[in-house]
């Protein structure tokens, strides 16, 4: 399918389905008249990188988490490393919430 079509059937648009394929998370074929084609399976990677973005992972992350990855949700399979991979990035994640609470409470302290 040509990228138009890609874009169609997920809802993403086609500046940032060439970002995917920029960033190694979409893989693309070039017909001879040098147009994108993408197979089937482009549909279920799209929607993977999508709900992995969802979460809060980097490309580079999805990047890593996507060879493990199954169906459109996507439930992970715990390849190697990617247990460790995973965890660093949700203490992230609970690092990023707590500086959020401490700014909260220093401006809600301003405010009484």
């Amino acid at each position: 399918m040509l990228i138009g079509e890609l874009s169609r059937r997920t809802g993403v648009r086609p500046r940032m389905l060439r970002y995917y394929e920029e960033q190694g998370l979409l893989d693309v074929r070039r017909g001879p008249n040098g147009y994108r084609s993408y197979d089937e399976e482009a549909v279920v990677t799209v929607r993977q990188v999508r709900a992995l973005l969802n979460a809060g992972l980097s490309t580079e992350v999805i990047r890593s988490v996507l060879p493990c990855a199954r169906g459109e949700r996507p439930e992970i399979d715990m390849c190697v490393d990617l247990r460790a991979v995973l965890g660093r990035e949700l203490a992230a994640t609970e690092e990023r919430i707590d500086e959020l609470r401490r700014s909260r409470d220093t401006l809600a302290g301003y405010l009484t």
